[in-house]
């Protein structure tokens, strides 16, 4: 009988869910950098009693937060964790909970400034050069892009207003849908040129 996995989408054979950080691996160019990493929040109800820890600046009221990991060659979502209350876990936290953990000896994520200051990630400030760095604005755009295309749910756009435990469930359910439509005739715009001047002799 097939079951559906719930666990974190590091699974090697998660069939359904169609994300699989091993993919992170499909094209690579023997860059140091194979995925970007960001943050994305959602809206929940106002929980009761009020606490400040679901707190989300980016709308301004209580939210969720899940970490996401795209291939950097192919544009595969390989990789989702949460969720977290937004005040609380900032993106940098979550990183060093377990996907920091998962990356080779050398391996790390293209993100943004929230990022900076670990060894594992590689924010703007960090560019080698004005090509490294347009190179990393490409390749984080089209993460942003990918995070737009969960928000066009109405179940994820708007405020979820059923038991908060459940969100996860949806969000992957989306997540699975999205890579699915990306591998079939949907594809976000591909950043296939990106090298690491930091790591390619």
């Amino acid at each position: 009988m097939l079951r559906l996995c719930l666990c974190c989408c590091c699974c090697q054979r998660d069939f359904l869910l169609q994300i699989i950080w091993k993919n992170r691996l499909v094209g690579d160019a023997s860059n140091r950098c194979l995925v970007t990493v960001d943050g994305t929040d959602f809206r929940i109800q106002e929980p009761s009693p009020f606490n400040r820890k679901w707190y989300s600046s980016k709308f301004n009221g209580p939210g969720v937060r899940y970490e996401v990991g795209i291939c950097i060659q192919s544009g595969d979502i390989v990789w989702i964790h949460g969720p977290f209350p937004c005040g609380l876990m900032p993106d940098i936290r979550i990183f060093r909970i377990k996907l920091k953990d998962l990356l080779l000896p050398g391996e790390q994520v293209i993100a943004d400034k929230g990022y900076r200051g670990d060894p594992k990630t590689c924010t703007p400030f960090e560019a080698k050069n004005e090509c490294h760095k347009k190179a990393m604005s490409r390749a984080r755009a089209r993460h942003e892009t990918i995070n737009g295309r969960f928000k066009r749910w109405g179940c994820l756009k708007q405020v979820w207003r059923h038991n908060r435990t459940k969100h996860y469930l949806v969000f992957k359910a989306v997540a699975t849908i999205t890579q699915l439509e990306m591998e079939n005739g949907r594809p976000p715009f591909q950043v296939t040129t990106y090298e690491d001047p930091a790591f390619i002799s």
